[in-house]
């Protein structure tokens, strides 16, 4: 259905071009009417679709489940990090960082939506406020490695692995009402 909608949309802009182009001064309304009608079917298609997609309960529980999971090894990773204390060269903090972090923390950003619908926006907000907060932090972390600043990696360590504590314990109490 998707790809019906696209198509839709496509010709109608395509035909709205062309009839566009044919008389620079004016536009032949009998015909340009019913090409937008059509480019707004297809629209309305396409949101329809992924609307339908989006409130399938298979996908939503995968996410849910995709959530859960990559916030845990976030903090996981955390922890093992903060534990390693002055054993962290700081130059290799970045590269750290990208190695344990980078995969979690996509899957995250792509599965996040899902909250919305099982949680309420409310709920999901409250989750990405402490999860965005965790992310500047790690980023601030990377930077702070990058520019071999000591004391800035560790502070903002234990900062991040707070805050992506903070994420995962709401989540899971979100989760285990909604289970």
């Amino acid at each position: 259905m998707k790809a019906l909608a696209l198509i839709l949309v496509i010709a109608s802009f395509l035909a709205g071009a062309f009839l566009a182009s044919l008389d620079p001064r004016t536009v032949d309304w009998a015909y340009m009417a019913p090409t937008l009608v059509v480019g707004l079917a297809g629209l309305w298609l396409h949101r329809k679709a992924a609307r339908s997609e989006i409130h399938g309960g298979q996908r939503l529980a995968g996410n849910i489940q995709v959530l859960g999971t990559s916030l845990e090894s976030i903090c996981a990773n955390l922890e093992t990090l903060c534990a390693r204390g002055d054993n962290l060269p700081v130059y290799e903090a970045r590269f750290e960082i990208d190695r344990l972090f980078r995969e979690d923390l996509d899957r995250f950003a792509e599965a996040r939506e899902s909250m919305i619908h099982v949680f309420g926006m409310q709920n999901y907000a409250d989750v990405m406020s402490n999860f965005a907060a965790g992310e500047r932090y790690i980023n601030r972390v990377w930077s702070a490695s990058t520019d071999g600043y000591v004391d800035e990696v560790r502070m903002y360590l234990d900062r991040a692995n707070q805050q992506f504590r903070d994420a995962r314990q709401h989540f899971e109490e979100l989760a285990s009402r909604q289970a």
